[in-house]
């Protein structure tokens, strides 16, 4: 348990944690578990409902808000349990949703069955499918590397505030490229009146161009393009950070090799 010194704040004699200054703004646990990475917030309350998270060595009840600089520590069965969670790639083909669509549309966690299973490893199981979430959409009109995921450690790496993780993605164009066209798409462009972070665009052929991203606003790439005189024609996802596509045939499925990390 974390000591306290006299010039500490109080200490709650109701449960035993550092009771905050009247200028500190508490935090729920849940949230700072997953702004710190540690996992999803609706994890974060399963392992609190557990009595599986420890604040400054206290075990703490759904609800409990503390000082932002607060040490949380997960019980051994929580981290048991983090090793146990399933993470899929999909090579998404045009036409399916990322996430559950409206009726008529049919989502991409619909390919993730046991005859679409790619490449050697265990055979799907039903409670795979339990809490999988995408982790980085694709419109209907894209293609390529889509990741759902049970765990929300993974999922704050890609899409969380941080957009520290690259997502590459290779372009199929047709128009012609306004004046600074790719200077404008590597930086300088602004979309819903946010500047856009600095990519990486090059052209590979006459048509085609390969983008490097650090964020994903909807539809980002097509209307980047649109703002330069382009319109994009075919759009697949290859890579998110480190886990490529490779192989995957269109519309297969394949686990996530613990080994691979974006």
């Amino acid at each position: 348990m974390t000591a306290y010194t006299p010039s500490d704040p109080p200490v709650s004699t109701t449960t035993g944690l550092r009771l905050p200054d009247a200028d500190d703004q508490v935090v729920r646990v849940s949230k700072l578990m997953a702004g710190r990475g540690m996992c999803s917030r609706r994890e974060a309350d399963r392992y609190i409902e557990q009595g599986w998270v420890l604040v400054d060595g206290i075990v703490v009840t759904l609800g409990t808000k503390v000082h932002p600089s607060a040490r949380i520590v997960l019980a051994e069965p929580a981290r048991q349990h983090q090793h146990t969670l399933i993470s899929v790639i999909v090579n998404k083909p045009v036409g399916y949703v990322s996430t559950q669509p409206e009726p008529g549309y049919t989502p991409a966690i619909a390919l993730v069955t046991a005859d679409r299973q790619f490449g050697p490893g265990p055979t799907l199981e039903r409670s795979w499918l339990r809490g999988l979430s995408v982790a980085g959409r694709l419109d209907i009109e894209s293609q390529g590397l889509l990741l759902f995921t049970q765990d929300g450690r993974l999922a704050n790496q890609i899409i969380g505030d941080a957009g520290s993780v690259d997502k590459e993605y290779l372009v199929r164009v047709t128009g012609r490229l306004g004046r600074n066209g790719l200077e404008r798409l590597r930086h300088g462009l602004e979309l819903d009146e946010v500047q856009l972070r600095p990519a990486l665009v090059e052209w590979l052929n006459d048509d085609q161009l390969r983008f490097v991203l650090r964020e994903g606003r909807k539809r980002q790439i097509r209307r980047m393009c649109t703002l330069v005189g382009l319109e994009v024609i075919g759009l697949k996802r290859v890579r998110i950070g480190n886990i490529r596509l490779g192989n995957l045939p269109e519309g297969q499925w394949r686990l996530l090799d613990p080994n691979e990390r974006v």
